[in-house]
C-alpha cells in the first residue's frame, strides 16, 4: 500500500510541476526518476520499510540445535497447526495398565501416569494452542485437559478446600492457562500469570515428550504445574533463566499467607548435552506458618552416540536426576534431628534412564531404568486414593525404589505406541492389593458398602503399560 501511495505522490508532484516547466524539462524529469528506479529496485523499498523492520532480531533460543532426542521435550521438528498468530496442539493417551495383582475395583495408587488398571482407559486428552502478536509481544496460552488424569492430578492439591468456590472443578481442566507479554531484549524475555507446567522432576506432564510412562518416583512425586507468575530470560540461543512467584507446591491456591519463589535454569551448551536445574523455597502446610519447604532438582541429559546410518543402534542417551529437600521449623527438623519430639523431615531421591534408538529411521526404541526415595514424614508422599490410608506424621518413614523397561515404536511423528514392564516397591503398604482400595466387592455406593472395610495395600506392584499417544 506504501508503495502505491508513493508511486501516486511522484507522478502527481510531476502533475502538478508540469504546468510551469516545459514538456522538455517535463520528459527530463520522468527520465532522471525512471533511471533512478531502474538502477535502485529497493528505493521504494527502503523508503517505505517499517522501523520494525530494521530492528535485528537475535537468535531464537535452542533453535540452533536439534534437541527432540532429549527426556521431556517433544520429539516432533515441526507444528502442523502453526500460524502467524497461533500455534495449536491436541494429545490423545490411551493405555491397557495390566496390574498383576488385579485389584477388584480396577484401581491403581500411587502414580500420577495410570489411575485405573486392566482395563482400556483414556487418561490424558489435552487441547489448545498458543497465541501470539509479534508487533505488541503479547501472548497467552491455554491448555485443557480430559481423561483420568484431570481427576487423578488435582486431588494431590489440598488447597481447593481452603474457603470457597470449588477450585477443584474450576480449574481442573487446565494443564495450562497464562497471559503475558514478550520483549526483544537479549535472547527473549517472557513475562506470564497464570497456570504453566514446571518440569521439576525432568519429564514431561505431557507422556509424549518422555521416554518412558510411567514416571520414577523422582517425577511422580515433585510439581507438574504451578499457578503464579514467571519470567523467562533467554540472556544467550543456549541458555534459559525461569524465576517463579507461585501460590505454592503444585496448587491452585495458597496453604499460607506468604507465595512461594524459586527458579528453573537450562542450558544446552551442545546438541549433545541439556542441563536443567531448579529450586523451591515456600510454606505449604496447612496452618503451620512455620515450617518452611526447600526443595533443588538437578538433571542432565546426554546423547552418547549418535550415528544415523547405523543399522542397530544409531543413536543412544542417557538422563540422570537428583533431588534434595527439606522441611524445618513446626515441630520438624530437616535432615538430622537431636530432638525426638522433632524428627528429621527430608526428601532425598534419584532416578537414571537410558535410551537406545534404533536403526536409519529410528522409529524404534528402547528404555531401560528406574529410581529411588526417601521421603520421611511422607510430606510429598501420593496418598492412595479411596479408603487407603497412608499417614504423614512427622518421623513416619517412607523409602522405595522402582525400575522400568520398555519399547516404544514411532512409526512417524505423529504417533507413540509403548509396551512397558514395571517394578515399583516401598517400605509399607503403598499399592493397590487384590482386595482395591473402594469396598469389599470393588464397588462404590449403592451398589457396594464401603463400611468397615479396610483397604487391600501392598508393598509392591508389577506391571505392563500399553500405551497410544497421538499428538498433533
Amino acid at each position: 500500500m506504501k508503495k502505491i501511495m508513493i508511486a501516486f505522490a511522484l507522478f502527481a508532484s510531476t502533475q502538478l510541476v508540469a504546468q510551469t516547466i516545459s514538456k522538455e524539462q517535463k520528459q527530463q524529469i520522468i527520465k532522471e526518476l525512471l533511471d533512478s528506479l531502474k538502477n535502485n529496485p529497493n528505493l521504494i523499498d527502503d523508503i517505505t520499510k517499517d522501523k520494525d523492520d530494521t530492528v535485528k532480531r537475535k537468535s531464537e533460543p535452542f533453535a540452533w540445535g536439534d534437541f527432540s532426542w532429549v527426556q521431556g521435550n517433544n520429539r516432533q521438528k515441526k507444528s502442523l497447526l502453526k500460524s502467524k498468530y497461533f500455534t495449536g496442539s491436541t494429545t490423545i493417551d490411551c493405555n491397557y495398565n495390566y496390574n498383576f495383582a488385579n485389584p477388584i475395583d480396577h484401581t491403581n495408587s500411587g502414580s500420577t501416569a495410570t489411575f485405573r488398571s486392566n482395563e482400556f482407559n483414556l487418561s490424558y486428552i489435552e487441547t489448545g494452542g498458543e497465541f501470539y502478536e509479534p508487533k505488541s509481544g503479547a501472548r497467552a496460552k491455554l491448555m485443557l485437559q480430559f481423561g483420568t488424569r484431570a481427576t487423578g492430578i488435582p486431588r494431590n492439591d489440598n488447597t481447593p478446600l481452603r474457603g470457597q468456590f470449588d477450585l477443584y472443578n474450576a480449574l481442573r481442566y487446565v494443564t495450562e492457562g497464562y497471559a503475558g507479554i514478550h520483549l526483544n531484549k537479549m535472547h527473549g524475555i517472557n513475562i506470564d500469570f497464570g497456570i504453566f507446567k514446571s518440569y521439576v522432576g525432568l519429564l514431561s506432564y505431557n507422556n509424549f515428550e518422555n521416554w518412558n510412562y510411567q514416571p520414577s518416583y523422582t517425577s511422580d512425586n515433585t510439581p507438574w504445574f504451578f499457578t503464579g507468575a514467571r519470567v523467562q530470560i533467554f540472556p544467550s540461543d543456549k541458555l534459559k533463566v525461569e524465576l517463579w512467584l507461585i501460590n505454592g507446591w503444585q496448587t491452585y491456591a495458597m496453604f499460607n499467607e506468604a507465595p512461594g519463589i524459586g527458579y528453573q535454569i537450562q542450558w544446552r551448551p551442545k546438541e549433545s548435552l541439556s542441563i536443567l536445574s531448579s529450586s523451591y523455597i515456600g510454606w505449604d502446610t496447612p496452618n503451620e506458618t512455620k515450617r518452611v519447604r526447600f526443595h533443588t532438582d538437578n538433571s542432565a541429559v546426554v546423547r552418547y552416540i549418535n550415528l544415523p546410518k547405523n543399522k542397530f543402534i544409531s543413536k543412544a542417551a542417557f538422563s540422570v536426576t537428583g533431588d534434595l529437600g527439606f522441611e524445618s521449623g513446626g515441630g520438624v527438623s530437616g535432615f538430622k534431628s537431636t530432638d525426638p519430639a522433632k524428627p528429621a523431615q527430608y526428601f532425598l531421591s534419584a532416578m537414571f534412564y537410558n535410551r537406545f534408538w534404533f536403526g536409519e529411521s529410528q522409529k524404534l526404541a528402547f528404555t531401560v531404568g528406574g529410581g529411588y526415595m526417601n521421603n520421611p514424614g511422607r510430606y510429598l508422599a501420593l496418598l492412595p486414593t479411596g479408603n487407603g490410608v497412608l499417614t504423614q506424621n512427622p518421623g513416619d518413614k517412607l523409602e522405595g525404589w522402582d525400575g522400568s523397561a520398555g519399547f516404544q515404536f514411532m512409526p512417524n511423528e505423529y504417533i507413540t505406541f509403548g509396551c512397558e514392564f514395571v517394578h515399583r516397591y516401598m517400605n509399607v503398604p503403598y499399592f493397590s492389593g487384590r482386595g482395591g482400595v473402594t469396598s469389599p466387592n470393588g464397588w462404590n455406593a449403592p451398589i457396594g458398602n464401603p463400611v468397615g472395610y479396610t483397604a487391600d495395600l501392598v508393598n509392591s506392584e508389577n506391571r505392563i503399560i500399553f500405551s497410544t499417544m497421538f499428538r498433533f
